[in-house]
């Protein structure tokens, strides 16, 4: 894909994640050192949640989030498709909601592991069934948002959504990940706002 060999895709995207980062780490600290606090007094079990999931060029890495399900929840169970789900805590339900939970990513974004917007990281044990044209999703590191996570299409299976990742490889630029950066605020804004 031509928009991979680009100045951006090869240097300036994960500068424009580590500065923005920088800045999104110091500006919710103090947020999230609250959920923490929530999180420990509410439930049992660590503040946060580490999965294995696939990164770029297919390395394995271990995504952070806060943790919103009990902990006698299976690691790879089927996922909650709703607030009501009774594996969720009630901090867990308020954090699903407002997507408050993936803050912790910031973390993996700094480490080089993520940026803030590409394709959603899979679960290793669904990417290694994936076909070759599939697995051009893993050729940029996985965001935080990015055009399948703003879809409808979010409601189905990740895989079901490579189509929408690899347009989002072909249309790759600093002006397409601040679009989606807007978009994602904006979605959060609409949503949590009353």
């Amino acid at each position: 894909m031509e928009r991979l060999s680009s100045f951006y895709a090869k240097h300036g995207k994960h500068l424009f994640d580590a500065v923005a980062a920088c800045f999104l780490v110091l500006l919710f600290s103090p947020l999230m050192a609250l959920i923490a606090i929530l999180i420990k007094l509410t439930s049992r079990g660590p503040v946060f949640f580490s999965h294995k999931r696939v990164g770029l060029n297919n390395e394995l890495f271990l995504i952070h989030k806060f943790r919103s399900l009990h902990i006698d929840t299976p690691s790879y169970s089927e996922k909650p498709d709703s607030t009501e789900d009774v594996r969720i805590t009630q901090v867990g339900k308020w954090l699903r909601k407002t997507s408050l939970d993936e803050l912790p990513q910031l973390l993996n974004v700094l480490k080089g592991e993520m940026s803030l917007v590409g394709p959603r990281p899979e679960m290793p044990f669904l990417a290694e069934h994936y076909e070759p044209w599939e697995n051009q999703r893993h050729l940029v590191r996985p965001g935080m948002t990015g055009l399948w996570q703003l879809s409808p299409r979010r409601r189905g299976s990740i895989r079901e959504g490579i189509p929408v990742d690899l347009e989002y490889l072909e249309n790759l630029s600093l002006w397409n990940d601040f679009k989606i950066l807007l978009r994602t605020f904006k979605v959060f804004w609409d949503n949590n706002t009353y």
